[in-house]
């Protein structure tokens, strides 16, 4: 793990094991507050959630189990394009209904539901969901020599997850801590803490 600055009250991007990532996913707070927001990420945006072709495939293993759970038009969509597609970005993304509703959203009393997370919690399934979306607000791209980069991305619906947050003073890391690991390890994460206490004593 490693950061450099002349000015240390200026990070610069921060880098643990082969993960670079930028300072604010250490400083910014965050945590869902779905009280407020009802699972609105699921249904707006104009692209599905980024998957990787492990995932597609495991999620077409679970389509049968979850296929009650979704909308006609998500039935639809499926039926004709399969659970994911390419974006206009070139990246592959769950299949959306209507040009922004994933075709996994289920509703239940007036909340928005992923139906795999649902079947998964239920221990119908051992899929939970796509990576991509359990690290949100967290957005990561693969570069070509093996490095991962991690962004924290910024989106008005978000706005209640960031008042909670900065209540709770929980860190976005800390909020992501099981997606995290889930993606790169305990190993990795406990290097990331490390780093962010280090750098405590920065700022």
């Amino acid at each position: 793990m490693s950061y450099k600055s002349e000015h240390p009250a200026v990070l610069p991007i921060l880098q643990v094991g082969d993960v670079l990532l930028s300072p604010d996913i250490l400083t910014e707070k965050f945590c869902c507050d779905y009280s407020k927001c009802k699972g609105i990420c699921c249904v707006e945006g104009n692209a599905g959630a980024p998957v990787t072709m492990e995932e597609v495939g495991e999620i077409e293993e679970v389509v049968d189990v979850v296929w009650g759970d979704l909308s006609p038009q998500a039935q639809a969509v499926i039926d004709h394009q399969g659970v994911a597609y390419t974006d206009e970005e070139g990246d592959l993304v769950t299949s959306i209904v209507a040009g922004k509703d994933c075709v996994f959203t289920c509703h239940e009393n007036g909340n928005c539901l992923c139906a795999l997370e649902k079947a998964c919690r239920a221990g119908k399934t051992k899929f939970l969901k796509p990576i991509s979306c359990a690290l949100y607000p967290i957005r990561a791209k693969q570069f070509s020599n093996g490095t991962v980069g991690l962004n924290y991305n910024r989106w008005e619906i978000c706005r209640d997850a960031i008042t909670l947050g900065e209540r709770l003073k929980m860190p976005v890391y800390r909020f992501l801590k099981e997606p995290l690991i889930r993606r790169f390890g305990k190993e990795w994460y406990d290097e990331l803490v490390a780093l962010a206490q280090e750098l405590a004593h920065v700022l």
